[in-house]
C-alpha cells in the first residue's frame, strides 16, 4: 500500500528544543493510504472547508486563538486529494485517532465515507459537545460511523488492537487513551514495515527518545492541559516508546512539524 504524508492544517509556529531545526508552524499530521480493495483511506480529517470559511462558527474562539490555525484551504483533505488525482468519492474510510476539532474538522467533506473511531470516543463527543474540544458541526451531516471497543487482539505485545471493518487488516485501531478516553493510534504496513500514527498520544519527537527523552516546554503545557488521564497518557507514551525503540515500528504524531517534515 502507498501511504501519502499530508498536512490538514498548518498552526502556531513553535521553536524546536535544540539549534539545528528551525522554527516551524505546528501541523495536523494525517495519512492517505491507496489500498488495492477498499479505496482510499484517510487517517484523520484535519480542519475542512466549513472550519475555513465559518471559523467563527464551526470553531471554539478561545481555541483558535491559542493554536492560531492559518485556515487554507488548500491544505485541506479534500483539495489535497484532488491534487493528487483523485476524486474525493474515492476516499471511502476515515479512520481517526480521536475526535477534537482538529482531527475532524474535514468530515463533512467526505460525507459518504465510513468513519472508523473509537465507541469511548464518539460517546465523549456526543456528550460534551458543544466543548471547546468537541464542535457537533463536524458531524452534523450524519457520518456513517463504525464504533469499536477494545478486542482481545495483541499487536506487539500490545493489548486491545483491532482490525476494521471494510478496511484492510495491514490498517489497525490501537488503543492508546489518556488524551482523551477513547484516544487510538492507527497502524498501517505498507508491505515492508508498520508506520503507527499516534495521534495527540505525545506532541514531540524527542518525547520517544530511548536514553535522556525530553518534552517541548510549550507543547508539554498544551498536553497537559488537554489530558483526560495523566496516568494513562504516560502509560501510552511508554507503548510508543517500546514500539519504536524494541520493535521498529516507525512513530508518527499528529502535530510535530518536524517529524512531518521527515516524511513530507
Amino acid at each position: 500500500m502507498r501511504i501519502h504524508h499530508l498536512n490538514l492544517g498548518s498552526m502556531r509556529a513553535i521553536d524546536p528544543t535544540y539549534d539545528s531545526l528551525p522554527s516551524a508552524p505546528a501541523v495536523c499530521h494525517a495519512l492517505l493510504v491507496e489500498t488495492a480493495g477498499s479505496g482510499l483511506v484517510l487517517v484523520e480529517a484535519g480542519l475542512g472547508r466549513d472550519d475555513i470559511a465559518r471559523p467563527g462558527e464551526m470553531l471554539d474562539a478561545e481555541w483558535a486563538e491559542a493554536v492560531a490555525p492559518a485556515l487554507l484551504s488548500a491544505e485541506t483533505a479534500v483539495e489535497q486529494v484532488a491534487r493528487l488525482g483523485y476524486d474525493p468519492a474515492d476516499v471511502r474510510h476515515i479512520v481517526l485517532t480521536h475526535l477534537d476539532v482538529d482531527h475532524s474538522g474535514g468530515l463533512p467533506d467526505f460525507p459518504h465515507a465510513r468513519v472508523h473511531v473509537m465507541e469511548a470516543e464518539l460517546k465523549a463527543a456526543y456528550a460534551e459537545a458543544p466543548s471547546r474540544r468537541y464542535r457537533p458541526g463536524h458531524w452534523a451531516h450524519g457520518p456513517d460511523w463504525a464504533a469499536y471497543q477494545p478486542s482481545g487482539e495483541r499487536w506487539f505485545g500490545v493489548e486491545g488492537v483491532l482490525e476494521l471493518d471494510g478496511v484492510p487488516p495491514e490498517i489497525l485501531l490501537v488503543p492508546l487513551a489518556g488524551h482523551t478516553h477513547g484516544h487510538a493510534g492507527v497502524a498501517v504496513h505498507d508491505g515492508s514495515r508498520w508506520l503507527l500514527h499516534a495521534g495527540d498520544a505525545y506532541f514531540y519527537h524527542r518525547e520517544l527518545e530511548e536514553k535522556d527523552p525530553e518534552v517541548h516546554p510549550l507543547m508539554d503545557i498544551l498536553q497537559n492541559s488537554s489530558q483526560v488521564d495523566e496516568e494513562r497518557r504516560l502509560s501510552s507514551r511508554e507503548t510508543l516508546r517500546a514500539l519504536r525503540n524494541e520493535h521498529g515500528v516507525e512513530v508518527v504524531s499528529a502535530h510535530d512539524p518536524w517529524e512531518f517534515a521527515r516524511h513530507a
